[in-house]
């Protein structure tokens, strides 16, 4: 029988999917900056993939993650952690690729994107790229209790021929409830050994990103169930105590990107308020290393004399005197970082 996933649209998930669109036509028309918008996307980067690996039960704080991906060694982690992070952003690369295309998504490409996220790691134990031929088991990663029971391994291959077959045939549903319930079904055929959580999230992100949904790269679809791994858990376990109805998860699922879409939006307009002082300032007649340090101060909201000489590349001297300068200017004021640290940092005025 031909995969035929069973829902309905309710108020929640129209107003959901009507807000969704208009944070993706105010991201079509804003201009925002190359450098900042590379800046936003790597940061992006590295919140899906600690997130969508810490779902999974790595022990990474977001922090190491963060490091990690920026090509610093740590000591005293688990390697198979470090490498299930860094495979998991190869796997977010090798997505990206399909950005607008029409190809159709194959059999082989979900493999491909199995086998990114569970090569070399636990010692390939997941069988990278290939279906399980044992039964497997969901487990919940927090209580390690046993909360469903996949089909049998001979069932697997049909069942996804089916699932790939309709991802490419089906019409007139929103792209973003294509990619919910593309997530639902992979995870609930669960059709390899380990990482299936994983590759349905990287899916449901390629299936938007193919379609033209992907909000400048800027949400972390798995940072809003890391957040309330009990209400993820639930939502997906819905379906099944609702005789396969997707309502309960597609309610879910639209109202965690929702949420990631007000989220871009706040940050697209902070941007663009960032962009628009950085210009006035530019009016006041700046040298480059005091453009820099401004233009540090508007990311990440103040600087110190040390901060400024690292971004301006001066001595210690030089960036005093900068700053000064942009004291007398009317840019810029001193504070204390905090009352319990009266180290001083430069803020706009």
């Amino acid at each position: 029988m031909p995969f035929k996933p069973k829902f309905t649209i309710t108020p929640k998930i129209n107003k959901a999917l009507v807000e969704i669109e208009r944070v993706r036509g105010f991201l079509d028309a804003v201009k925002l900056k190359d450098d900042w918008l590379a800046d936003m996307q790597e940061k992006t980067l590295i919140l899906e993939s600690h997130h969508s690996t810490h779902i999974e039960g790595t022990a990474l704080s977001l922090e190491q993650s963060q490091n990690i991906l920026e090509g610093k060694k740590l000591k005293g982690i688990s390697r198979d952690d470090e490498k299930e992070l860094l495979n998991y952003k190869k796997a977010m690369d090798f997505i990206s690729k399909y950005l607008g295309k029409d190809d159709p998504i194959t059999e082989s490409i979900v493999r491909e994107l199995h086998k990114s996220t569970v090569k070399d790691v636990r010692g390939d134990k997941a069988d990278p790229g290939n279906y399980r031929k044992i039964q497997n088991y969901v487990a919940n990663s927090l209580t390690r209790e046993i909360i469903y029971t996949p089909p049998a391994p001979l069932e697997v291959p049909h069942l996804m021929r089916e699932f790939v077959d309709w991802l490419n045939k089906v019409e007139e549903v929103s792209p973003v409830l294509i990619a919910g319930i593309a997530q639902f079904q992979f995870v609930h055929i669960h059709p390899f050994i380990d990482g299936n959580g994983r590759t349905a999230r990287l899916l449901s992100t390629l299936i938007l990103y193919k379609t033209g949904y992907d909000f400048k790269r800027l949400f972390s679809i798995s940072e809003y169930y890391d957040k309330n791994r009990p209400g993820y858990y639930k939502a997906i376990q819905s379906v099944r105590n609702n005789e396969m109805d997707m309502t309960g998860w597609l309610e879910y699922f639209v109202t965690g990107l929702r949420s990631q879409m007000e989220e871009i939006q706040k940050k697209g307009e902070q941007l663009i308020k960032q962009d628009a002082a950085l210009q006035k300032i530019k009016m006041a007649g700046l040298n480059i290393r005091q453009e820099k340090g401004i233009k540090y101060l508007l990311k990440k909201g103040a600087i110190s004399v040390n901060e400024y000489q690292a971004v301006a590349s001066c001595i210690r001297r030089t960036a005093q005197r900068d700053l000064g300068d942009l004291i007398e200017k009317g840019i810029i004021k001193i504070v204390a970082k905090s009352p319990t640290d009266p180290t001083k940092h430069y803020v706009l005025l």
